[in-house]
């Protein structure tokens, strides 16, 4: 297994509201950077991050899942953290150990209100943070 450096390690977080497509972007972003061979989808259960069988069989992210990949030289560390507003804690656990988080909104929804949630936790944690 390959060792990388501290400097060299990122660990980002995918947050907002259930539903928004957290858990597809990760799987584009580790399809996209060679990690995986296949885009899973949430619709079929076949995803790297949901793979619980209570996330599959309820479609949604139930706790925190890491997926890693390279990206010039640099370990990113994707956390796709649940959308419901149930499972809130779990996102307040990965900002304890986050370079950064993106918030991902819907197009059609806009900013719900699990999203403003998210960027306020965010807030408390002084994460630095950006809108996808």
């Amino acid at each position: 297994m390959k060792q990388y450096k501290a400097k060299d390690i990122r660990n980002i977080a995918l947050a907002g509201h259930g539903g928004d497509g957290k858990t597809s972007l990760a799987e584009a972003l580790l399809y996209m950077a060679g990690a995986t061979d296949r885009l899973g989808s949430v619709t079929e259960g076949n995803t790297v991050c949901d793979f619980d069988p209570e996330e599959i069989k309820r479609k949604i992210s139930v706790s925190s899942a890491v997926a890693p990949f390279e990206y010039d030289g640099v370990k990113v560390n994707i956390i796709d953290t649940p959308g419901h507003v149930d499972f809130t804690v779990e996102v307040e656990r990965s900002l304890r150990v986050l370079d950064g988080s993106v918030t991902v909104l819907c197009a059609k929804g806009g900013v719900e209100p699990q999203s403003e949630t998210v960027w306020r936790q965010a807030d408390n944690y002084k994460v630095p943070r950006m809108a996808y």
